[in-house]
């Protein structure tokens, strides 16, 4: 009879509708993002070392193990971030564009004076 010589509890957390590693503040989206770019587990650990190397390894199996459903909720994330975005520059616009930084650049914004 097999039996469990140890687990690494909690490697992923559900609080307030986003999932962090651990008992840090790293959400899975990070991970997930740094991991499927080609960063390895120690790089990960080395660019958010609140996790240990372990919880990373945790998270990338977590989400190996769960991959459509993991896919679906950072499909969610992205739409939710891509509505806040939205919201927050209309009811803050910027000021300077990127487009009037290089027409400034170049000269060819009328309204610049250098």
């Amino acid at each position: 009879m097999a039996s469990t010589i140890g687990t690494i509890l909690n490697a992923v957390r559900l609080e307030d509708g986003v999932y962090k590693v651990g008992d840090t503040r790293v959400s899975l989206d990070t991970v997930v993002y740094e991991f499927n770019n080609g960063a390895n587990a120690f790089d990960i650990h080395r660019e958010f070392d609140s996790m240990s190397l372990a919880q990373v390894h945790a998270a990338i199996a977590y989400y190996l193990h769960n991959q459509k459903d993991v896919d679906r909720y950072l499909a969610k994330r992205e739409i939710y971030r891509a509505k806040m975005r939205r919201e927050i520059e209309a009811e803050f616009p910027p000021r300077v564009t990127r487009e009037m930084l290089l027409a400034r650049k170049n000269g060819t914004d009328p309204n610049w004076k250098k």
